[in-house]
């Protein structure tokens, strides 16, 4: 999630000193049905972005800082940032199951098509043409 402060352009020179960065997934396993992300799950987020109060900001092994200059030294400025250590890659022993990984996919994709559905059926009524 981006959020950005509506300001004029500063020719010449970013506005962005410092991009804060959450990771929110490392080493946590969410999914659509069995384990959906809740609010409570951001709770240490919602502490540590602290709006209006950017000076007091401190960085945690969820939450960091990267300056323009890293942002932009990237390939392509590229904002996949990870610096956690996925475990999960480590021990082979304690991945899910084949079938929980095969039920885990069969949801996200049935979950998608029926966004995909609701907004084609959007777009349809919104160009007055019939659905289905």
């Amino acid at each position: 999630m981006l959020f950005f402060d509506k300001k004029a352009a500063r020719p010449g020179e970013p506005w962005t000193e410092r991009l804060w960065v959450y990771d929110v997934r490392t080493n946590r396993h969410f999914t659509l049905k069995q384990n959906p992300l809740r609010r409570t799950d951001l709770e240490d987020f919602v502490t540590a972005y602290k709006p209006g109060r950017r000076g007091e900001r401190e960085d945690s092994d969820r939450w960091k800082p990267f300056t323009y200059d890293e942002i932009t030294a990237r390939d392509k400025a590229n904002l996949v940032i990870t610096w956690l250590r996925d475990e999960s890659l480590e021990d082979l022993d304690n991945l899910p199951s084949p079938h929980v990984l095969a039920r885990e996919i069969v949801e996200d994709l049935t979950a998608a098509l029926e966004e995909f559905e609701a907004v084609a059926t959007a777009l349809e009524e919104q160009l007055g043409r019939p659905t289905g």
